[in-house]
């Protein structure tokens, strides 16, 4: 692709650097900010700086948040006992839209799949065995996509929370086998989540 302007060229290229966006889509989003005017397109730009710069990671659930505590754990309404284990903040949010869960969460980070070289040290793995060690938490809910990367990943982190005799549960198989999570509709997650059953079960199934 011939363009006529590097600084157009090189718009293109950074935009086109994100999932799902290829070069015709970023050339079209480029000309598309060159006629707003420029305070708007400063203010996008802006936007991201200023995410990049100050965003936190809460220091619990290690979901994204503004402060070092993110608004779920702070609330004092939550249930702290029990916690939601979730792929990403995706997640997190396709859950909470849902308003039927009163816990807390934990943020893994992404799934073990080996073939992507992702594997249990590369995700908050052991921040959540310690949080089951310390001997608070009285249920343990597997929220994880139901692919093959989450069902290694839910395996995983059951046989290392097993010693510890905590309740672990997952969602109900509402969610099709294959399914991304963020993707489900909130009355099919909400029900899946209600619905849990012991993990144990979901072994025999």
């Amino acid at each position: 692709m011939n363009f006529p302007s590097k600084l157009v060229e090189s718009a293109v290229k950074q935009l086109s650097s994100l999932p799902g966006i290829g070069k015709k889509t970023a050339l079209r989003l480029v000309l598309h900010m060159l006629k707003k005017e420029k305070i708007q397109v400063e203010k996008f730009g802006e936007s991201f700086i200023n995410l990049i710069r100050n965003i936190n990671y809460c220091k619990e659930c290690f979901s994204i948040s503004d402060l070092e505590l993110c608004e779920v754990c702070l609330n004092p309404k939550r249930e702290k006992s029990i916690i939601c284990v979730v792929e990403d903040i995706r997640v997190m949010m396709a859950i909470e839209n849902t308003m039927q869960f009163k816990g807390v969460y934990h943020v893994l980070g992404g799934l073990i799949s080996p073939m992507d070289g992702v594997g249990p040290s590369e995700l908050r793995i052991e921040e959540l065995v310690r949080k089951v060690k310390i001997g608070s938490i009285k249920e343990v809910i597997f929220a994880l996509s139901t692919t093959m990367e989450g069902d290694t990943t839910n395996y995983y982190l059951f046989k290392r929370l097993k010693e510890f005799n905590v309740p672990v549960s997952v969602i109900a198989r509402g969610i099709a086998v294959g399914d991304e999570l963020e993707y489900a509709d909130e009355i099919t997650l909400a029900s899946a989540i209600s619905s849990r059953l012991p993990y144990e079960n979901s072994l025999v199934n």
